[in-house]
């Protein structure tokens, strides 16, 4: 059987993850593509953290050329968060002749274009649906089943830490701040939540979603973007009176020829598909000029879904491989 041979540049709970799922059903993926993953090495920078998975030590490697610059390696998989070294990481596998798989919604949307050309020019894949929404398949459906649409909106409740926060603050009426420590507790927030709360999260994935749907690059910092940290319980109550839920959503939608973008708290009627999405998940409700309407809806974090939309990356180029 063929075999194509695998980097991990990461092994936190994403790298984890697709760890997991490349082993546990490695079976599954042999029995559908006729070819073998092999992960060859993974970069493990802190071998004190705990893991979600172990790996046989004879694979782990503190030093990033051991999977940059092996020319055993096929596929390298991104997945160290942060913009650097992560890019910089990305663009010298591509340089090397290796496709690319990230996860890495920060590095993606800040470079895009370096990315994206970078890989061109070489020749090499560069796919990252797992960037955007976790383990929903979204930015292979917009470029693959939606591509002969006109997209006229897209809007999404793309961050998990920030609709678990309304969504309790909605069905316990709690304060903010209650929820945020509940939330911390339980791990769905970090101990800085500025990311998530303040909406940046949010907008990184809605430049990507953009750049792929609308074929236009936003960066992040240029996207109008106000978060969650000042919605009150009385903002809460109000929305409530009026049959109406406060949701965080990216939203992006040509008007009159003109893309139109922003990322802000926005009451949805109960009856709008995305009012129902509660807690930690995710969703993307796409209108398109020839399909209409749709939602995709999922987990938009943890270590499998992320994982299983990695994976999905990594055996769409194991399928077009010469090996």
């Amino acid at each position: 059987m063929k075999t194509a041979k695998i980097g991990l540049l990461g092994f936190g709970n994403v790298g984890g993850g697709t760890y997991k799922i490349l082993t546990d059903n490695k079976q599954i993926i042999e029995k559908r593509t006729g070819i073998s993953p092999e992960i060859v090495k993974i970069l493990q920078r802190n071998k004190k953290k705990k893991r979600f998975a172990s790996a046989d030590p004879a694979l782990l490697t503190e030093d990033p050329d051991d999977i940059i610059k092996n020319p055993e390696i096929d596929i390298v998989v991104e997945m160290l968060g942060g913009i650097e070294p992560a890019t910089s990481f990305m663009v010298q596998a591509m340089k090397a002749g290796k496709h690319v798989v990230s996860a890495n919604k920060a590095a993606i949307a800040a470079n895009y274009g370096l990315l994206t050309e970078t890989a061109r020019k070489n020749g090499v894949r560069f796919l990252f649906e797992a960037s955007v929404a976790g383990g929903i398949p979204v930015l292979t459906s917009i470029t693959g089943a939606l591509q002969s649409n006109n997209f006229i909106e897209i809007m999404g409740i793309l961050n998990g830490t920030t609709n678990y926060i309304l969504t309790k603050m909605t069905e316990e009426s709690l304060s903010y701040e209650e929820v945020l420590k509940d939330a911390q507790d339980k791990g769905f927030a970090e101990a800085d939540p500025t990311a998530d709360v303040e909406g940046i999260d949010a907008a990184n994935k809605l430049s990507i979603l953009m750049a792929l749907s609308f074929d236009k690059y936003v960066a992040p910092e240029d996207i109008p973007t106000k978060g969650i940290s000042k919605i009150t319980d009385r903002d809460i109550s109000s929305a409530a009176s009026q049959n109406k839920v406060i949701k965080l959503i990216g939203t992006a939608r040509m008007e009159d020829g003109k893309l139109q973008y922003c990322v802000q708290p926005t009451l949805l009627d109960n009856t709008h598909p995305l009012a129902g999405v509660g807690n930690e998940f995710n969703a993307v409700y796409i209108t398109g000029d020839m399909v209409g309407e749709l939602m995709f809806y999922g987990k938009g974090a943890g270590p499998l879904p992320t994982g299983s939309a990695v994976c999905g990356d990594i055996i769409d180029i194991m399928k077009n491989l010469e090996v």
